[in-house]
């Protein structure tokens, strides 16, 4: 089933995490929404599953989003089905950490084609497609500021996110779509979790001055924030939601 008088997000990477929390609430903020995932199909499953429990319309649609062409075919599938995209969540990512000096080329070529490739191949598709009035909102992530060790290659695949973030805000001038960027702290998500000691992570949840992991809903609600009405007048800006840290 379908609702093509609602408007209707696409959230990339929304079968786990961060992403599956923006999903099920923009669902229930009233939006249609296009859960994209790279593989998982029983947890792209689930999060639909749960969004039409909930009384919520979505659908999941499967996508490499370092593929230029199954990006424009997500849009298609997304077009076809509710009639067009108003709101572009670029979540999905992956995240590999090393110094630079221990650094393969394998795992620069896959970060770079996942969250920064990945990212450009939605957001050309979406300056292309999106609605007038819609709202785009990609990841970076707060080691663009904190700037830890082994972070190099991924904080810099978000920087360069943050800077299309900006660039791209200006270049829709005219259609009254907003560009923003969500950049976590620390966070609850196996993508942060994966390889961490328990010290490490207390340590880590320790350093902003709320003393704690961000959660995916805490993620979710500043997504939320820019995507409705409330967000209007936020545009070319990247919100750091990291509790305080930096």
């Amino acid at each position: 089933m379908t609702d093509a008088s609602k408007k209707t997000a696409l959230i990339t990477g929304a079968s786990r995490g961060i992403g599956a929390a923006i999903a099920k609430r923009l669902a229930a903020d009233g939006f249609n929404v296009v859960v994209n995932y790279a593989g998982n199909d029983s947890e792209a499953a689930k999060v639909v599953e749960a969004i039409s429990t909930s009384g919520g319309t979505a659908l999941a649609h499967k996508a490499d989003i370092s593929d230029p062409a199954a990006v424009a075919l997500m849009f298609e599938r997304a077009e076809q089905a509710f009639g067009g995209v108003d709101i572009v969540v670029n979540n999905a990512g992956i995240m590999s950490l090393a110094s630079l000096s221990e650094s393969s080329d394998a795992l620069f070529d896959r970060q770079i084609a996942v969250n920064l490739k990945g990212t450009f191949n939605t957001l050309r598709e979406a300056a292309r497609r999106l609605k007038t009035g819609g709202r785009i909102v990609n990841f970076s992530t707060s080691v663009v500021g904190l700037k830890l060790e082994t972070y190099g290659v991924y904080a810099a695949t978000k920087a360069a996110v943050e800077t299309m973030t900006a660039i791209l805000a200006k270049e829709l001038r005219g259609r009254d779509i907003t560009v923003n960027a969500v950049a976590p702290g620390p966070t609850a998500t196996d993508l942060f979790l994966d390889g961490k000691s328990d010290e490490l992570v207390a340590k880590m949840a320790k350093m902003n001055p709320l003393e704690r992991l961000g959660t995916p809903e805490d993620i979710a609600a500043a997504v939320a924030f820019l995507a409705g009405p409330d967000g209007g007048w936020i545009n070319g800006q990247t919100i750091r939601a990291n509790g305080g840290m930096v």
